[in-house]
Protein backbone atom coordinates (compact mmCIF):
# COMPACT_ATOMS: atom_id res chain seq x y z
CA UNK A 1 0.00 0.00 0.00
CA UNK A 2 1.14 3.79 -1.03
CA UNK A 3 2.21 6.10 2.06
CA UNK A 4 -0.13 8.91 2.31
CA UNK A 5 2.80 11.31 2.49
CA UNK A 6 3.31 9.98 -0.99
CA UNK A 7 -0.14 10.15 -2.24
CA UNK A 8 0.08 13.76 -1.90
CA UNK A 9 3.08 14.45 -3.28
CA UNK A 10 1.45 12.58 -6.36
CA UNK A 11 -1.79 14.86 -6.30
CA UNK A 12 0.44 17.59 -6.01
CA UNK A 13 2.78 16.90 -9.09
CA UNK A 14 -0.47 15.89 -11.02
CA UNK A 15 -2.35 19.22 -9.96
CA UNK A 16 0.78 21.42 -10.91
CA UNK A 17 1.30 19.61 -14.16
CA UNK A 18 -2.34 20.30 -14.84
CA UNK A 19 -2.29 24.10 -14.00
CA UNK A 20 0.75 24.34 -16.07
CA UNK A 21 -0.51 22.87 -19.29
CA UNK A 22 -3.42 25.18 -18.64
CA UNK A 23 -2.03 28.47 -18.50
CA UNK A 24 0.34 27.49 -21.57
CA UNK A 25 -2.16 26.56 -23.58
CA UNK A 26 -3.95 29.86 -22.77
CA UNK A 27 -0.82 31.89 -23.46
CA UNK A 28 -0.33 30.18 -26.58
CA UNK A 29 -4.46 30.76 -27.36
CA UNK A 30 -3.78 34.30 -26.41
CA UNK A 31 -0.33 34.68 -28.50
CA UNK A 32 -2.14 32.83 -31.97
CA UNK A 33 -5.68 34.40 -31.73
CA UNK A 34 -5.02 38.07 -29.85
CA UNK A 35 -8.20 39.51 -31.65
CA UNK A 36 -10.49 36.94 -29.79
CA UNK A 37 -9.04 37.17 -26.69
CA UNK A 38 -9.67 40.86 -27.20
CA UNK A 39 -13.00 40.55 -28.28
CA UNK A 40 -14.15 38.06 -25.02
CA UNK A 41 -12.72 41.05 -22.95
CA UNK A 42 -14.99 43.47 -24.11
CA UNK A 43 -17.71 41.90 -24.19
CA UNK A 44 -17.38 40.76 -20.65
CA UNK A 45 -16.73 44.64 -20.09
CA UNK A 46 -19.67 45.44 -21.70
CA UNK A 47 -21.53 43.20 -20.14
CA UNK A 48 -20.72 44.75 -16.31
CA UNK A 49 -21.46 48.06 -18.09
CA UNK A 50 -25.40 46.97 -19.01
CA UNK A 51 -25.52 45.12 -15.53
CA UNK A 52 -24.89 48.51 -13.72
CA UNK A 53 -27.26 50.59 -16.25
CA UNK A 54 -30.52 47.39 -15.48
CA UNK A 55 -29.35 47.99 -11.49
CA UNK A 56 -29.28 51.49 -11.72
CA UNK A 57 -32.74 52.04 -13.66
CA UNK A 58 -34.05 49.58 -10.94
CA UNK A 59 -34.43 52.32 -8.54
CA UNK A 60 -36.08 54.87 -11.03
CA UNK A 61 -38.42 51.94 -11.58
CA UNK A 62 -39.39 51.07 -8.17
CA UNK A 63 -39.80 55.05 -7.65
CA UNK A 64 -42.34 55.16 -10.46
CA UNK A 65 -44.18 52.71 -9.58
CA UNK A 66 -44.40 54.74 -6.17
CA UNK A 67 -45.45 57.96 -7.47
CA UNK A 68 -47.89 56.11 -9.62
CA UNK A 69 -49.38 54.53 -6.90
CA UNK A 70 -49.86 57.90 -4.75
CA UNK A 71 -51.48 59.59 -7.93
CA UNK A 72 -54.07 56.58 -8.66
CA UNK A 73 -55.40 56.88 -4.87
CA UNK A 74 -56.50 60.55 -5.47
CA UNK A 75 -57.43 58.91 -8.79
CA UNK A 76 -55.53 60.56 -11.24
CA UNK A 77 -52.55 59.63 -13.72
CA UNK A 78 -48.95 60.22 -13.52
CA UNK A 79 -47.92 60.92 -17.25
CA UNK A 80 -44.27 61.24 -16.85
CA UNK A 81 -41.85 58.92 -18.42
CA UNK A 82 -39.38 57.56 -15.94
CA UNK A 83 -38.12 55.29 -19.13
CA UNK A 84 -37.28 57.48 -21.28
CA UNK A 85 -33.62 58.58 -22.36
CA UNK A 86 -31.64 60.41 -24.56
CA UNK A 87 -30.77 57.48 -26.29
CA UNK A 88 -34.58 56.75 -26.62
CA UNK A 89 -35.41 60.80 -27.54
CA UNK A 90 -37.18 61.32 -30.99
CA UNK A 91 -35.13 61.78 -34.50
CA UNK A 92 -34.37 64.82 -35.66
CA UNK A 93 -36.67 65.35 -39.00
CA UNK A 94 -35.04 65.08 -42.11
CA UNK A 95 -36.03 66.70 -45.28
CA UNK A 96 -39.16 65.72 -47.00
CA UNK A 97 -39.22 63.39 -50.85
CA UNK A 98 -38.92 65.86 -53.49
CA UNK A 99 -37.15 68.59 -51.14
CA UNK A 100 -34.74 70.61 -53.88
CA UNK A 101 -32.35 73.07 -53.06
CA UNK A 102 -29.73 75.35 -55.42
CA UNK A 103 -26.59 74.47 -56.42
CA UNK A 104 -25.39 78.09 -55.21
CA UNK A 105 -26.97 76.64 -51.44
CA UNK A 106 -24.95 74.66 -48.82
CA UNK A 107 -26.02 71.20 -49.01
CA UNK A 108 -28.64 70.26 -46.06
CA UNK A 109 -26.81 67.94 -43.35
CA UNK A 110 -30.27 65.71 -43.13
CA UNK A 111 -31.34 64.99 -46.94
CA UNK A 112 -34.13 62.70 -47.67
CA UNK A 113 -32.04 60.68 -49.37
CA UNK A 114 -30.57 59.55 -45.88
CA UNK A 115 -33.17 56.25 -44.95
CA UNK A 116 -31.78 55.29 -42.17
CA UNK A 117 -31.04 51.10 -41.81
CA UNK A 118 -29.20 49.42 -44.70
CA UNK A 119 -28.57 46.19 -45.81
CA UNK A 120 -25.43 45.39 -45.12
CA UNK A 121 -23.49 42.94 -47.77
CA UNK A 122 -19.87 41.16 -46.55
CA UNK A 123 -20.08 38.87 -49.82
CA UNK A 124 -16.56 39.34 -51.08
CA UNK A 125 -16.29 41.39 -54.67
CA UNK A 126 -13.13 42.38 -56.72
CA UNK A 127 -11.96 45.99 -56.59
CA UNK A 128 -12.55 45.96 -60.47
CA UNK A 129 -16.02 45.46 -59.75
CA UNK A 130 -16.61 47.98 -57.26
CA UNK A 131 -14.70 50.51 -59.55
CA UNK A 132 -17.27 49.99 -62.93
CA UNK A 133 -20.36 49.68 -59.82
CA UNK A 134 -19.26 53.18 -58.87
CA UNK A 135 -18.73 54.56 -62.10
CA UNK A 136 -22.24 53.64 -63.39
CA UNK A 137 -23.77 54.88 -60.39
CA UNK A 138 -21.83 58.17 -60.33
CA UNK A 139 -19.72 59.19 -63.69
CA UNK A 140 -18.52 62.15 -61.91
CA UNK A 141 -16.46 60.24 -59.41
CA UNK A 142 -13.11 60.83 -60.11
CA UNK A 143 -10.02 58.82 -59.67
CA UNK A 144 -7.97 58.25 -56.51
CA UNK A 145 -11.74 58.60 -54.59
CA UNK A 146 -12.56 61.71 -55.40
CA UNK A 147 -16.05 63.13 -55.23
CA UNK A 148 -18.22 66.49 -54.68
CA UNK A 149 -21.25 66.82 -55.05
CA UNK A 150 -22.74 69.03 -58.00
CA UNK A 151 -26.57 69.77 -56.95
CA UNK A 152 -25.80 72.14 -53.86
CA UNK A 153 -22.27 73.17 -52.31
CA UNK A 154 -20.85 70.46 -49.99
CA UNK A 155 -20.66 71.76 -46.15
CA UNK A 156 -17.61 69.77 -44.67
CA UNK A 157 -14.54 68.39 -47.00
CA UNK A 158 -14.43 64.83 -45.05
CA UNK A 159 -10.83 62.92 -45.44
CA UNK A 160 -11.79 59.42 -45.28
CA UNK A 161 -8.39 57.63 -43.57
CA UNK A 162 -8.33 53.77 -44.00
CA UNK A 163 -4.99 51.63 -42.52
CA UNK A 164 -4.61 48.85 -44.76
CA UNK A 165 -2.23 45.79 -44.30
CA UNK A 166 -3.04 42.28 -45.73
CA UNK A 167 -6.82 42.93 -46.25
CA UNK A 168 -7.46 42.37 -49.70
CA UNK A 169 -10.68 40.42 -49.31
CA UNK A 170 -12.15 43.12 -47.07
CA UNK A 171 -11.28 46.86 -49.09
CA UNK A 172 -13.24 46.31 -51.94
CA UNK A 173 -15.94 45.04 -49.87
CA UNK A 174 -16.19 48.81 -47.37
CA UNK A 175 -15.58 50.93 -50.49
CA UNK A 176 -18.82 49.28 -52.10
CA UNK A 177 -20.93 49.98 -48.73
CA UNK A 178 -19.52 53.78 -47.99
CA UNK A 179 -18.60 55.33 -50.64
CA UNK A 180 -22.59 55.67 -52.14
CA UNK A 181 -23.62 56.46 -48.28
CA UNK A 182 -20.75 59.41 -48.43
CA UNK A 183 -22.78 60.38 -51.39
CA UNK A 184 -26.00 60.55 -50.02
CA UNK A 185 -24.72 62.59 -47.43
CA UNK A 186 -23.58 65.07 -50.03
CA UNK A 187 -20.65 65.51 -48.72
CA UNK A 188 -16.89 66.50 -50.26
CA UNK A 189 -14.42 63.35 -49.56
CA UNK A 190 -11.51 61.23 -50.51
CA UNK A 191 -10.35 58.20 -48.73
CA UNK A 192 -7.05 57.32 -48.40
CA UNK A 193 -5.89 54.05 -47.63
CA UNK A 194 -2.57 53.75 -46.09
CA UNK A 195 -0.83 50.47 -47.23
CA UNK A 196 2.10 49.19 -44.32
CA UNK A 197 4.74 46.69 -46.40
CA UNK A 198 7.33 44.41 -44.29
CA UNK A 199 7.02 42.19 -41.41
CA UNK A 200 7.14 44.59 -38.46
CA UNK A 201 3.78 44.73 -36.12
CA UNK A 202 1.35 46.73 -37.74
CA UNK A 203 1.35 50.50 -36.83
CA UNK A 204 -2.18 51.76 -36.94
CA UNK A 205 -1.91 54.42 -35.63
CA UNK A 206 1.34 55.68 -37.01
CA UNK A 207 -0.33 54.98 -40.71
CA UNK A 208 -3.10 57.91 -39.75
CA UNK A 209 -0.54 60.14 -39.19
CA UNK A 210 1.09 59.52 -42.48
CA UNK A 211 -2.30 59.89 -44.29
CA UNK A 212 -2.90 62.91 -42.53
CA UNK A 213 0.35 64.72 -43.98
CA UNK A 214 -0.58 63.25 -47.33
CA UNK A 215 -4.13 64.00 -47.34
CA UNK A 216 -3.52 68.00 -46.15
CA UNK A 217 -1.22 68.24 -49.39
CA UNK A 218 -4.56 67.88 -51.51
CA UNK A 219 -7.22 69.91 -50.28
CA UNK A 220 -8.07 71.70 -47.09
CA UNK A 221 -9.99 69.43 -45.54
CA UNK A 222 -12.21 70.12 -43.06
CA UNK A 223 -12.35 67.06 -40.81
CA UNK A 224 -10.75 63.20 -40.95
CA UNK A 225 -12.29 60.17 -40.21
CA UNK A 226 -10.15 57.37 -38.90
CA UNK A 227 -11.87 54.21 -40.18
CA UNK A 228 -11.39 50.41 -40.04
CA UNK A 229 -11.46 48.86 -42.98
CA UNK A 230 -14.08 45.76 -41.78
CA UNK A 231 -16.15 48.58 -40.25
CA UNK A 232 -19.62 48.94 -41.96
CA UNK A 233 -22.55 50.97 -41.20
CA UNK A 234 -25.97 50.00 -40.49
CA UNK A 235 -27.79 53.29 -40.68
CA UNK A 236 -26.95 56.26 -43.26
CA UNK A 237 -27.79 58.80 -40.91
CA UNK A 238 -24.61 58.19 -39.22
CA UNK A 239 -23.18 62.00 -40.41
CA UNK A 240 -19.68 61.33 -41.17
CA UNK A 241 -19.71 65.67 -41.55
CA UNK A 242 -17.53 67.50 -39.23
CA UNK A 243 -20.46 68.36 -36.57
CA UNK A 244 -19.82 67.45 -33.34
CA UNK A 245 -16.36 66.48 -33.50
CA UNK A 246 -14.30 64.95 -31.53
CA UNK A 247 -16.91 62.44 -32.28
CA UNK A 248 -16.74 58.88 -31.83
CA UNK A 249 -18.83 57.44 -34.54
CA UNK A 250 -18.59 53.67 -34.53
CA UNK A 251 -20.72 52.94 -30.63
CA UNK A 252 -22.39 49.41 -31.07
CA UNK A 253 -20.32 46.94 -32.45
CA UNK A 254 -21.69 43.31 -33.56
CA UNK A 255 -19.00 41.28 -32.60
CA UNK A 256 -19.41 43.19 -28.48
CA UNK A 257 -23.12 42.45 -28.71
CA UNK A 258 -23.74 46.25 -29.78
CA UNK A 259 -22.66 47.72 -26.65
CA UNK A 260 -19.85 49.80 -25.50
CA UNK A 261 -16.89 47.93 -23.83
CA UNK A 262 -16.66 50.70 -21.88
CA UNK A 263 -17.04 54.21 -21.55
CA UNK A 264 -13.83 55.84 -23.08
CA UNK A 265 -13.93 53.48 -25.80
CA UNK A 266 -12.63 55.35 -29.13
CA UNK A 267 -11.98 52.95 -31.67
CA UNK A 268 -13.03 51.50 -34.56
CA UNK A 269 -14.68 55.21 -36.47
CA UNK A 270 -14.01 58.55 -34.87
CA UNK A 271 -13.91 61.56 -36.41
CA UNK A 272 -11.92 65.07 -35.49
CA UNK A 273 -11.15 68.48 -37.08
CA UNK A 274 -8.13 69.07 -38.62
CA UNK A 275 -7.40 72.31 -36.13
CA UNK A 276 -8.20 69.47 -33.37
CA UNK A 277 -6.08 66.71 -34.95
CA UNK A 278 -2.95 68.99 -34.88
CA UNK A 279 -3.38 70.36 -31.67
CA UNK A 280 -3.43 67.00 -29.97
CA UNK A 281 -0.13 66.19 -31.96
CA UNK A 282 -1.97 63.32 -33.82
CA UNK A 283 -1.93 60.05 -33.25
CA UNK A 284 1.10 57.98 -30.97
CA UNK A 285 3.74 56.64 -32.90
CA UNK A 286 4.89 54.01 -30.57
CA UNK A 287 2.34 51.44 -30.56
CA UNK A 288 3.59 48.83 -32.85
CA UNK A 289 0.67 45.95 -32.65
CA UNK A 290 -2.80 45.51 -32.65
CA UNK A 291 -5.04 48.15 -30.09
CA UNK A 292 -3.69 50.69 -27.58
CA UNK A 293 -3.91 53.48 -29.52
CA UNK A 294 -7.74 54.17 -29.52
CA UNK A 295 -7.50 55.01 -25.60
CA UNK A 296 -4.33 57.31 -26.24
CA UNK A 297 -6.15 59.09 -28.76
CA UNK A 298 -9.13 59.62 -25.94
CA UNK A 299 -6.52 60.71 -23.25
CA UNK A 300 -5.27 63.23 -25.97
CA UNK A 301 -8.29 64.43 -26.67
CA UNK A 302 -9.37 65.01 -23.07
CA UNK A 303 -5.98 66.45 -21.97
CA UNK A 304 -6.88 69.22 -24.41
CA UNK A 305 -10.52 69.53 -22.94
CA UNK A 306 -12.53 68.71 -25.85
CA UNK A 307 -15.82 66.50 -25.03
CA UNK A 308 -16.26 63.13 -27.42
CA UNK A 309 -20.13 63.38 -28.85
CA UNK A 310 -21.62 60.29 -29.99
CA UNK A 311 -24.65 59.46 -32.33
CA UNK A 312 -27.74 58.67 -30.44
CA UNK A 313 -30.10 55.39 -30.16
CA UNK A 314 -28.82 53.34 -32.72
CA UNK A 315 -27.37 55.63 -34.96
CA UNK A 316 -23.77 54.37 -34.34
CA UNK A 317 -24.08 50.39 -35.23
CA UNK A 318 -22.10 48.66 -37.34
CA UNK A 319 -21.03 45.45 -38.40
CA UNK A 320 -17.63 43.92 -38.69
CA UNK A 321 -16.14 41.78 -40.92
CA UNK A 322 -14.98 38.35 -39.24
CA UNK A 323 -11.24 38.54 -39.23
CA UNK A 324 -8.88 37.24 -37.14
CA UNK A 325 -5.01 39.19 -36.21
CA UNK A 326 -3.20 35.76 -35.69
CA UNK A 327 0.36 36.15 -34.93
CA UNK A 328 0.70 40.13 -34.45
CA UNK A 329 1.33 41.57 -31.56
CA UNK A 330 -1.82 43.00 -29.62
CA UNK A 331 -2.46 44.56 -27.00
CA UNK A 332 -4.73 43.45 -24.65
CA UNK A 333 -7.84 45.26 -22.69
CA UNK A 334 -7.53 48.89 -22.45
CA UNK A 335 -4.46 50.87 -22.11
CA UNK A 336 -3.94 53.50 -19.65
CA UNK A 337 -1.93 56.22 -19.51
CA UNK A 338 -1.56 59.43 -17.98
CA UNK A 339 -0.64 62.84 -19.85
CA UNK A 340 -0.03 64.55 -16.74
CA UNK A 341 3.71 65.55 -15.69
CA UNK A 342 5.99 63.99 -17.68
CA UNK A 343 2.98 61.65 -20.18
CA UNK A 344 3.23 65.94 -21.50
CA UNK A 345 6.21 65.12 -23.26
CA UNK A 346 5.55 62.28 -24.81
CA UNK A 347 2.41 63.33 -26.23
CA UNK A 348 4.54 66.89 -27.03
CA UNK A 349 7.36 64.59 -29.06
CA UNK A 350 5.63 61.80 -30.01
CA UNK A 351 3.04 61.89 -32.66
CA UNK A 352 2.62 64.13 -36.32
Amino acid sequence: MMPTHLRFRRRSFLGLLFLFSLSTSVLYFIYSAPGIVNEYVFMVQARGIQIRENVRNIGAQVLEQVVRGAYSINGTDYSYDFNESESDAPPTTYLPEGFTYLPSQVCPEKLPSMKGRLEVNMSEISLEEVERSLLEREPTMALGGFWKPKDCLPRWKVAILVPFRNRHEHLPILLRHLVPVLQKQRLQFALYVIEQGGTEPFNRAMLFNVGFKEAIKDLDWDCLIFHDVDHLMENDRNYYGCTDMPRHLAVKLDKYSYMLPYNEFFGGVSGLMVKQFKRINGFPNAFWGWGGEDDDLWNRVQFANYSVSRPHGDLGRYMSIPHHHRGEAQFLGRVSCSLTGRGNISLERNGI
